[in-house]
């Protein structure tokens, strides 16, 4: 089981948690003006490296707060 560090509750089980997807992705500037090829490149495709990657997640089972985290794909292991 993964250990994941939430910025105000500390270490806790990964099963407290929700992944949100990949971090820094910005919502359209102009939503309404989005073909639906568009808008399905912004909904359903997201990078999938190995290695190092930057995602969202939400303590559900605590603090219910979202932050951002660097987690290795490879290893899983979560980086400062």
């Amino acid at each position: 089981m993964l250990q994941i560090t939430c910025p105000w509750c500390g270490p806790r089980d990964e099963t407290e948690f929700s992944y949100g997807g990949q971090a820094g992705v910005a919502y359209p500037a102009q939503p309404a003006e989005l073909s639906d090829e568009q808008w399905a490149q912004f909904v359903f495709f997201r990078e999938n490296p190995k290695g190092r990657f930057a995602e969202r997640w939400m303590h559900a089972q605590g603090c219910r707060r979202w932050f951002d985290t660097v987690r290795d794909t490879a290893t899983n292991d979560f980086l400062p």
